[in-house]
Parts: C-alpha cells; structure tokens; sequence
C-alpha cells in the first residue's frame, strides 16, 4: 500500500505537530517556543495547548507546557508493547544483576531503534540512550541486531546510504557492515564498539518471532574502559531466546 502522507492543515495533523515539537530532553516549552518549532500561528498554538491541557496530552507550568501524563496512560495500553514489557523485564533484570551496566529493551520503528526500556545503576556509563528515543540501526549493537534480521531490501536501502559518522569509529562502509551483519545473523550478538558515542562499548542480541522476524532486541552497554562485552555473549542469547519462546507461548495461547 502507499504511504499516506500527513495532512498537517488538519486538526488532527497540527496536534501531532505540537506533540512532536517536544525533544526528549526538554523539561518544559514556552507558548513561542512551540509556535517557532511547528511553524504553526502563535494563537493557534494557545488554543490547541489548551485543548491538550484539559485533555491531560500536556500539562502546563509557569515555565511552559510539557508532555502530559495522559500520553504515558495511552501509551501504556499498546498491547504489544505492554505484553513485550511484562515479559521481557525479569530477562532485563536477570542481564543487570549478572552485568551492573546498563541493559536496554529496543524495538525497530523504519531506520531507528525505539528504547522501550532502561535499567541502569548508580555507575552506568554515560548514554545517548533514554526510554522513548530513538537511535539509527547500523551504528548501535541493538540496531544492527534488529538490522540483521530485517531483510534483504532493508539491508540492501540503509547500506545505500546516508550513513552519518557519528564518532571517529562509526563503521560507514557499506561492505563492512554487510559483513558484521551477515555475522550478527549466524551468530545470533552483534557488537559496537564506541560507534554511536565515544567511551561506550555493546552488545546486543534480537528477540524473534516464530518466522524469524525482528519484534525486538536486548543489549548491555558499559564504558570501554572496563566492560568486556564478549564476556556474555551466551547471557545475552539465553535472554532473548527466553523472552522470544515465552512470547511464542503467549501467541499460539488460545484468548
């Protein structure tokens, strides 16, 4: 089917304008803050604020308004999402209590990766990572462990390129991550190696349907400095196998 395209001169278009005018750091956005991101009438922007305030779609402070809590309820009943949560967190658990680093929980989303989960201590390495972001495929262990699942076609559309260097060992070369993802596919972990932040070093392993499919992937990050992730290749592999045959389960279970 085609790509339907946003009409963003609707109602429905200009609210979703508003709603991802927010970035994932900001903490509150003024009324012409707002208006300067979407390109949408200052006083458009305040009647539309107001509608999503009442709604509980955004909450509004003296400092600006803010993502409200009525997005994390809605959010929250996606059921493939909640029932992919409920049962892959004791794994993510299990991964930080063996690693104390950092464990992520990814889903595929186009080209990017969307952190649906984080658990990380006291000592955990400093991340781009964060629940709700995003992160290119073919830089990060977690995206190339979704990448290499993917297809042919998708494989084939991301290595054409563009392919941005995000740090000085960002592995751009077309025939060089074609190779890493053929590896990540037989040997069920991909690696990275300081490739989307400097200092900070992964492995990842994909969750998989019952038709090889990528619905999911697992990784544990830690500084370069000292975590060895070829240390818990079987660990991350146990993991994913366990929350991709109870997901199995669950799917062949009559309702």
């Amino acid at each position: 089917m085609p790509e339907r395209r946003r009409d963003d001169r609707s109602v429905l278009g200009r609210v979703l304008v508003i709603l991802e005018a927010f970035g994932v750091e900001d903490r509150a956005v003024g009324l012409s803050e707002l208006a300067r991101r979407t390109g949408l009438p200052k006083a458009t922007v305040h009647r539309m604020c107001g509608d999503l305030v009442a709604e509980r779609l955004l909450s509004s402070s003296p400092q600006g308004y803010r993502l409200g809590r009525g997005l994390f309820e809605l959010g929250m009943r996606a059921a493939t999402e909640r029932t992919l949560l409920e049962v892959a967190v004791p794994f993510l658990q299990d991964l930080f209590t063996r690693t104390h680093e950092t464990v992520h929980l990814g889903v595929p989303d186009g080209d990017e990766v969307v952190y649906v989960s984080k658990i990380g201590g006291h000592r955990q390495a400093r991340s781009p990572s964060r629940i709700g972001g995003r992160m290119p495929l073919y830089c990060t262990a977690i995206g190339k462990a979704l990448l290499a699942h993917s297809g042919a076609a998708m494989i084939d559309r991301i290595l054409a390129g563009p392919l941005p260097r995000r740090t000085p060992r960002t592995v751009v070369g077309p025939g060089l991550l074609r190779a890493q993802l053929a590896q990540v596919a037989e040997n069920g972990v991909s690696f990275e190696y300081e490739e989307s932040t400097i200092g900070l070093v992964c492995i990842a392993s994909p969750i998989l349907s019952a038709d090889d499919e990528p619905l999911a992937a697992i990784s544990v990050a830690g500084p370069a400095t000292r975590f060895r992730p070829e240390a818990h290749v079987d660990s991350l592999r146990a993991a994913a196998g366990g929350v991709a045959s109870i997901l199995a389960r669950r799917a062949q279970a009559p309702p």
